[in-house]
Parts: structure tokens; sequence; C-alpha cells
């Protein structure tokens, strides 16, 4: 089993290492990270069976890391490591979710890399209900060679062109490696799909307006563009719009 450990923290990571080590084959360590991003990036690159990840790290964190990995073709298992108390993780247990609690023991290590299985959208719902109401949700993009974390509020719209996304925000754009499905997994509450290169916030929609040919677009409050809904998708627009009524 090809195993990526992630975590911002380095002693976490060689004591993941360790335990591993401890473990034996067919275990075995082929790389780390210290963020959701760089694990992506290297799980695409790299054969990967099972990513060890911590939930909270700085830039891309665990759960939009996990999201990600769902997206590719064959998403590795993964395991997030924790510093939740176990009430809070409950909700983990109810969709088959390992999580392993700091400090770490071999022997629950063990168990759960035994168990181990790819993660599937009820259960990265369940994940991301644990995160408090209160806290805002995140999109991160590359800048400037770095990472940006966009609040979803900001945002307007999600647009796809080949193999990038871009993301419409109130401060400009920027262009995003996750997919489209990706996204409206993770934000299903309040994302709309309009058409299949595009999606936008629900609660940006002012209205629709027709087009010369027949067709209809959209109207959003913070931006001047008018963003096609295709034959499929208008009912739905027009239901939220007259839900609003």
């Amino acid at each position: 089993m090809k195993i990526l450990i992630v975590d911002d923290e380095a002693h976490a990571r060689a004591r993941l290492r360790s335990l591993i080590e401890e473990i034996g084959p067919p275990c075995h360590v082929v790389g780390e990270a210290d963020n959701g991003r760089d694990a992506v990036q290297f799980s695409q690159r790299s054969e990967v069976d099972l990513v060890l990840m911590d939930i909270r790290m700085p830039g891309m964190d665990g759960l939009e890391a996990a999201a990600a990995l769902t997206a590719m073709a064959t998403p590795p298992a993964v395991i997030f490591v924790t510093a939740y108390d176990e009430h809070a993780l409950a909700a983990f247990e109810r969709h088959a979710v390992d999580y392993l609690l700091k400090p770490i023991r071999r022997e629950r290590l063990q168990r759960a890399m035994e168990k181990a299985v790819t993660l599937s959208r009820p259960q990265l719902q369940a994940l991301q209900a644990l995160q408090s109401p209160l806290e805002e949700a995140y999109i991160s993009v590359s800048f400037r060679g770095g990472l940006q974390r966009i609040p979803l509020s900001e945002v307007i719209y999600f647009q796809a062109d080949n193999k990038y996304v871009t993301v419409c925000h109130t401060a400009g754009e920027a262009l995003l490696e996750e997919s489209l499905k990706s996204l409206e997994e993770r934000f299903s509450e309040r994302l709309i799909r309009i058409h299949r290169n595009a999606l936008i916030m629900q609660e940006r929609l002012l209205g629709l307006k027709r087009l010369d040919g027949g067709t209809c677009a959209v109207t959003l409050a913070g931006s001047a563009a008018e963003l096609e809904v295709s034959r499929r998708h208008l009912p739905e627009v027009r239901k939220l719009l007259r839900g609003r009524a």
C-alpha cells in the first residue's frame, strides 16, 4: 500500500512515518506534503493508494483536498488525522469514514489502514458538516506562486474552459484546477448549474433575460456578465426565482 502523509506539522508527519515503518510491508510511505494543494498535485502525478491527512491546514485544508481527490479518475483512499474530539466525530462513523485522533497509536493506525476505502459524496458531506456554521467556506486558488483563499460569499460564478475553471468573484477572476462537478458536490446547497460549463451562486441570481435567438441568460448581482442558461437547466433556474417571489 503506497501512502502519502499530509500534515502542516513536521513532527506529526515524522510520527506517522515512524509508525508506518513499524507496521512494515506491504505499507510504505511514498511521499509527504504540508498542505492540501501539494497533496492533490502529488496524487495526480504519482501512484497513491492511501492519503493520511490532517484536516486543519493553512491554504487548502484537508476537506478541500479530499473533495479534489474524489474528482480524480482513480482516487486514493483517505483517512483523516485530526484533533477534533470524539463526540464531534460521531458523524464520521455513520458514513464509515475513518479518522485518527492525535496522538496516534500504532494499533489504531493499523486498523484504520486495513479498512480504508475511497471517500464518497455522502461521506464528504458528513465531514463538511462538522465545520462550524459560523465558519466561512473558502476556495483556494493559485496566486503569484502561492495560494489565495477566496470566501465563498464573494464568489459570483464558476465557468469552465478546457481543463481550467474560472472563478469570478467580487475582487476579480482567478483560475482553479478543481472541476465544476467537484465544486457542485462540495457546495450543492449554495450553487446552481445553469449550463454544462457554468455554475452560479444562488444568492447572486437576479433574474433572466431573453437573448437573440430565443435563448436565455442570467443576470447576476456583482457582475455585468450575462451567462447563457441551457434548456436543460432553465426550469431549475425559473423555479429558484419563483421561490423568491
